[in-house]
């Protein structure tokens, strides 16, 4: 059994401060570690320890391996914890704990290094028996590759970063004569955003949803699988709203999909939490689409419907101990959906709004969850993602918690950064939505509802503000003038009026 009373905690903001909360309910101590920009993040005051990593930019501090891991030693931290994103799906850095002797609460460099990369993942599944999308098997090296590989599995085609994620590096191409636009285009993004241009080519799928199966295991071979999450509600391939269980999915597409993450975890000897995304198209056929070697965002919406923990389990399988949980005794309870807010205008093309939180009310009351890291006065920095929090809901039925969702969206008042409620509100009312008959091409479909009457409303709003305040103003007049005042009456309240102005 592996010894864990300290934890460093590799990561920043909601993530963070989520991690801590399993640790201090388990007794271990936490150490949080922080840039220029997140002096004053809520996850540095949350910890029991906080240390100074660099500066603001990710890559002179979250994704300094080196600063980490003497960060960890400094402060004689038994494991570190790097929650998603940054440091979570790096190899070297799965590797360099390990020759440090430190438990890195995550998978094996040698998983990271199978799955990371999308073309031996690919072949992986392959040998596996696990479907996947029609493509290439190796990494398409020059145009005339491209072109040839393209003639056979046909038009259209999904052009993606081997290193890449977070949807990034990726192309849709539809047109022949867009090919070699497209091909270009994913490389220099793909280059910029991961320092490997390597790309591969996949018959795109039409209508795809996107579902992930959660899955856990242990050292000892036992791998369990804890159901699907649908997330096909997407801008720019990332991801908005996640909801359990899927109302695409039958139960016996749920069987067969959760059947085949656990065959392609234990493809790679996987340890800990991870996730096998697939696409499945409006036919019910289901293709591998890559394995998240981490825990996910919407992790939480898993824990409510199943009751579990899943970063305790994450602790608990890197001490060494067993799975106590056994694959028949697991069910979804209820229906739990989550919403990211994000600091954007999705007015202005979603364009990311840092700045100073200057109030913030949030959700309360039965079945709410808000995970988030942000407090009044509090400045959301420029250099990192601008998600502020997730709102998860949880209902007996689908219904409810569509309902339960909307409230607790016209509950959240952030003011002094523009965010994503408003467009998260507009989903939870839009009929696709409601009827569950909605797909990756969600936003896309139900533009006119989501965004088109946006302005035409903040116009009337601002007539109606100017209309009120002309009539207010008319109003302070009348009182001014009023005669009934005496004169040391009139003065007093005359000036209080002024003030008004």
């Amino acid at each position: 059994m592996n010894k864990i009373n300290k934890i460093l905690i590799a990561n920043r903001g909601e993530i963070a401060i989520r991690i801590m909360r399993t640790c201090r309910e388990m007794g271990i101590h936490t150490v949080a570690v922080y840039s220029d920009a997140d002096r004053m993040s809520l996850h540095v005051r949350y910890a029991q320890e906080a240390y100074y990593i660099g500066k603001a930019p990710a890559s002179e501090s979250y994704l300094d391996i080196e600063k980490m891991i003497q960060t960890a030693k400094q402060c004689k931290a038994d494991a570190i914890h790097p929650g998603y994103g940054f440091l979570s799906e790096n190899a070297a850095f799965s590797r360099r704990c390990q020759e440090e002797g430190i438990i890195f609460i995550g998978a094996s460099p040698e998983a990271i290094e199978t799955m990371g990369d999308k073309i031996t993942a690919r072949e992986t599944m392959i040998k596996a028996g696990i479907p996947v999308v029609p493509g290439t098997q190796k990494y398409v090296v020059t145009e005339e590759e491209a072109l040839e590989v393209i003639d056979r599995v046909g038009l259209p085609v999904m052009i993606k970063a081997s290193a890449g994620g977070g949807g990034k590096g990726m192309r849709l191409v539809t047109a022949r004569d867009k090919i070699l636009q497209g091909l270009r285009a994913a490389r220099s993004e793909a280059k910029e955003a991961f320092g490997d241009d390597s790309v591969y080519i996949e018959k795109y799928i039409s209508s795809p949803h996107h579902i992930e199966i959660q899955i856990l295991a242990d050292s000892y071979g036992n791998t369990i699988q804890l159901f699907e999450r649908e997330c096909s509600i997407q801008r720019r391939h990332q991801k908005m709203v996640e909801e359990t269980p899927s109302p695409f999915i039958s139960d016996t597409l749920r069987e067969k999909m959760g059947t085949c993450a656990v065959q392609a975890a234990r493809a790679v000897n996987y340890e800990g939490a991870g996730t096998i995304e697939f696409l499945v198209d409006e036919n019910h056929n289901f293709y591998f689409l890559e394995m998240n070697t981490r825990l996910q965002v919407e992790h939480p919406i898993t824990e409510r419907v199943t009751g579990i923990d899943l970063v305790k389990q994450q602790i608990r399988v890197a001490r060494g101990n067993k799975l106590t949980l056994r694959q028949e005794d697991l069910t979804q309870n209820g229906s739990a959906i989550e919403c990211r807010i994000y600091a954007e205008d999705s007015d202005n093309n979603f364009m990311p709004s840092p700045g100073k939180v200057s109030k913030i009310t949030q959700p309360m009351g039965l079945g709410v969850r808000s995970d988030g890291y942000v407090y009044e006065g509090y400045e959301i920095p420029v250099h990192y993602d601008p998600l502020i929090s997730k709102l998860i809901v949880w209902g007996e039925t689908r219904a409810e918690a569509i309902a339960r969702m909307q409230r607790a969206l016209y509950e959240y008042k952030i003011i002094g950064v523009k965010t994503s409620i408003k467009f998260l509100e507009k989903i939870m009312r839009c009929k696709d939505f409601i009827r569950g008959t909605y797909d990756t091409h969600f936003i896309e479909n139900n533009r006119s509802v989501l965004l088109a009457d946006e302005k035409i409303n903040r116009k009337v709003e601002d007539i109606v503000m100017m209309a009120t305040y002309i009539d207010y103003l008319n109003k302070l007049h009348k009182i001014y003038n009023a005669k009934e005042f005496t004169p040391v009456q009139s003065r007093w309240k005359k000036a209080n009026y002024l003030n008004h102005f």
